[in-house]
């Protein structure tokens, strides 16, 4: 029996409603940009004129804020997770990974902000948090202990997201590997400008003001 769609939506032959609702769920929760809402209630401005222009946590701190910084990354994850336990408890695992993989995509490419968001990093963590905590553990000790020891959080994000897939794929996951794995493509292209930076040498590090 089909689950009961607790949204009412136009019904598409050959698509599952709860399937779209359940994505575009996972998009609109996704797309909330906490960095730039939190810095302009603030009154520090838009995020997006400073540092790397980004949304996220990183890009944040370069306000001098830890505490906003500290907000937006705890809100940007929760969002991924949130999209996750909700799309489960109303529809099912399936549509449970696509609203996670549609939160990862609304926070890189939110519609309100003419699809130039984040990079993704602690939406992913959110996401995986949701879908399978012991590889978010994993994706968080990884990032941990490069940002502790070299101080770059985008290298940091960019060696954990390559071992999560990795991860999944070794715990049996192949399903969620082969997801996680588009998200780490993403993420690798929405941080081509930082690999470049890395590999000239001009990173900034973590904290540094730009």
């Amino acid at each position: 029996m089909s689950p009961q769609a607790p949204f009412p939506i136009l019904m598409i032959d050959g698509f599952w409603p709860w399937f779209i609702e359940a994505g575009v769920l996972g998009y609109l929760l996704g797309s909330i940009p906490f960095g730039l809402l939190l810095t302009r209630a603030a009154g520090l401005g838009d995020v997006r004129a400073i540092g790397s222009g980004n949304i996220g946590a990183t890009n944040v701190l370069r306000t001098g804020s830890k505490k906003l910084a500290a907000a937006t990354l705890l809100l940007d994850g929760l969002k991924g997770t949130v999209a996750v336990l909700l799309a489960r408890y109303f529809w099912g695992e399936a549509p449970a990974v696509l609203a996670g993989l549609s939160a990862f995509l609304g926070h890189i490419y939110p519609v309100w902000l003419r699809f130039r968001g984040g990079k993704g990093v602690a939406t992913y963590i959110g996401v995986l948090a949701g879908l399978h905590w012991p590889t978010a553990l994993t994706f968080c000790a990884i990032w941990l202990a490069i940002a502790f020891t070299l101080k770059y959080s985008s290298l940091s994000a960019l060696v954990a997201s390559l071992a999560a897939p990795l991860v999944l794929w070794w715990t049996g996951e192949t399903a969620l590997a082969a997801v996680a794995s588009l998200m780490t493509a993403l993420l690798l292209w929405k941080h081509r400008a930082n690999i470049a930076r890395l590999m000239a040498g001009t990173e900034p590090k973590i904290g540094a003001k730009t």
